[in-house]
């Protein structure tokens, strides 16, 4: 849906002020003032169900995050298109005692009707890349591998309400507080997958992850590690899809290609090996 007709449909015959706003590799996002409202209206991408996504999930996710105090006002959602109200604040500034309290009160939540398993998730990409011409990387083989091991030792892992994507850019900061976006990976998954998730796309370093641990109130540092490697496995295959299904001006394949980069950095490093054995 073009931003004009979800405009006409949402506010039929209303003077709507639109902005285009940057950071959105996945939708497309415009900030529009109606009678004096700032609010955000988001428009899905095309063939996102196939990165996993269900709108009507996403929905209920950020009805979620609302109530809890932690994600924006829903203000509407109508035809896969969502609409919730305009936080203004710094993009990206946070703190990780924060994030580890935030994330212990979403874990906590009641449960939502999605699913995010990132050992299925990398299955399901590959697959979605594969039917759409694309060849699969050498990497994926053997990440893998290694993936079908770490999901041995995480297999009696809780399921819990969990975000999934803990990018930097999905943290805003108004002054008072720090909220939340992007709910569109949003289901019941590994707790930890969360966590490692914020910690490798924040730089955290050990002694930053160890005081994550210590807000959520966690001292599993092996869970910690062996998901950090996850967390990018799953960005790398996201990129291997997305060049399969992407219309968006947007370099994929270094993004793949970086997140690759960085998993087998984690697999190298002796607290992983020690972590897997």
């Amino acid at each position: 849906m073009r931003v004009e007709q979800a405009v006409e449909h949402l506010w039929p015959g209303q003077h709507v002020e639109v902005e285009a706003l940057g950071g959105g590799i996945t939708n497309h996002n415009f900030k529009v003032c109606v009678d004096g409202e700032a609010l955000v209206l988001r428009i899905g991408g095309k063939d996102t169900a196939l990165l996993g996504i269900d709108r009507e999930h996403e929905h209920e996710a950020a009805l979620m995050a609302a109530r809890l105090g932690i994600g924006p006002e829903v203000v509407c959602f109508a035809d896969g298109v969502l609409v919730t109200r305009f936080v203004e604040g710094e993009v990206g500034r946070t703190d990780t005692a924060t994030v580890g309290t935030m994330l212990k009160r979403l874990h906590d939540a009641p449960r939502i009707a999605g699913r995010f398993d990132s050992f299925r998730v990398v299955e399901a990409y590959a697959a979605a890349a594969s039917g759409r011409g694309r060849s699969l990387p050498d990497a994926f083989g053997r990440a893998h591998e290694l993936a079908r091991r770490i999901e041995a030792h995480r297999a009696a892992a809780p399921r819990v309400t969990c975000h999934n994507d803990l990018l930097a850019a999905n943290f805003i900061d108004d002054g008072e507080r720090v909220w939340l976006v992007d709910w569109e990976y949003a289901g019941m998954g590994d707790p930890f997958f969360d966590l490692a998730n914020f910690a490798v796309n924040n730089g955290l370093d050990e002694e930053g992850e160890t005081a994550l641990l210590e807000a959520y109130g966690s001292a599993d540092t092996r869970a910690l590690t062996l998901m950090r490697f996850m967390s990018d496995f799953r960005e790398a295959m996201w990129g291997v899809v997305q060049q399969a299904i992407s219309e968006l001006d947007f370099d994929f394949v270094a993004y793949a290609d970086e997140h690759f980069e960085r998993l087998w950095r984690t697999a190298s490093e002796a607290r992983f090996k020690a972590a897997l054995a």
